[in-house]
C-alpha cells in the first residue's frame, strides 16, 4: 500500500514538512510505503483549458504534474500539505492540483485523501476547506484526524512545538492507514460501489 505526499511549501524543511514528516513516521509503523514530492519552489503554471490532456493522456505542460500523475495513479492515498497564504493555499499548489486532477483520467474512487495546512496564526480552516474539495469532487474518501488538520508555527521547525498539532498529524496518519486497509479489504470482498453514467446538467442550455 502506498501514499503520495505533496509538500507545497517553498521551504523544504519548514513547518509543512514537519507535519508531513510526523505522518510519514506513522505510515512507516503501519507498513505503508510513502513518497514525498517537494513542489513548493517549482515553476508550475496554471491550467489554460486547452483540453489537450484529453487527447494526450497527460497535461500538455510536461512538469511535476505529469510526474505526480503516475505516482498518484499507483497510490492508495494522497496527502496534500500547504502553507497558508492570505487564508488560502499557495498559488503553486492551486495550479498543481487543478492540472493534476483535471488532466488525469484514471479512476480516483476510493483513493483516500487528506490535507494538512500550516500557518503562523490564522487562515487555516479556509485553506483546509479549499483543499478538501479536490478530493470530494473525485469520489475520494477524506480522512479526518482529531481536529482540523493544521499546525502552527512561524519560523521553520516551530510547528514541532505545537503538541496538539503534531498529535493531530499522528492521529490523521493512523486513521488514514485504517481507511486504506479497510477499503482494500472491502474491495476484495464487495468490490467498488456501482457507478451510474454521469449526468451532466448545465445551468445555461
Amino acid at each position: 500500500m502506498k501514499v503520495l505526499l505533496i509538500n507545497a511549501s517553498p521551504r523544504a524543511n519548514g513547518n509543512t514538512a514537519a507535519a508531513l514528516g510526523e505522518m510519514e513516521r506513522i505510515f512507516a509503523q503501519e507498513g505503508i510505503e510513502t513518497r514525498t514530492l517537494q513542489i513548493g519552489s517549482q515553476a508550475i503554471r496554471g491550467c489554460i483549458a486547452c483540453n489537450a490532456c484529453a487527447r494526450l493522456g497527460k497535461c500538455v505542460f510536461d512538469d511535476a504534474v505529469n510526474e505526480a500523475a503516475k505516482l498518484f495513479e499507483e497510490a492508495d492515498g494522497l496527502v496534500v500539505g500547504s502553507p497558508v497564504y492570505y487564508a488560502g493555499a499557495n498559488a503553486t499548489l492551486a495550479a498543481f492540483l487543478t492540472r493534476l486532477f483535471y488532466s488525469t483520467s484514471f479512476d480516483k474512487t476510493m483513493k483516500v485523501g487528506a490535507c494538512v495546512v500550516a500557518a503562523r496564526r490564522g487562515g487555516l480552516s479556509s485553506t483546509f476547506d479549499e483543499l478538501n474539495k479536490f478530493f470530494t469532487i473525485s469520489g475520494m474518501p477524506v480522512a479526518s484526524g482529531q481536529y482540523w488538520n493544521s499546525v502552527h508555527g512561524a519560523q521553520p521547525g516551530e510547528a514541532k512545538q505545537d503538541a496538539e498539532g503534531m498529535q493531530g498529524m499522528r492521529t490523521l496518519a493512523r486513521n488514514m492507514s485504517f481507511l486504506i486497509k479497510s477499503i482494500a479489504l472491502g474491495r476484495q470482498t464487495y468490490g467498488l460501489p456501482e457507478r451510474e453514467p454521469f449526468e451532466r446538467t448545465n445551468f445555461i442550455r
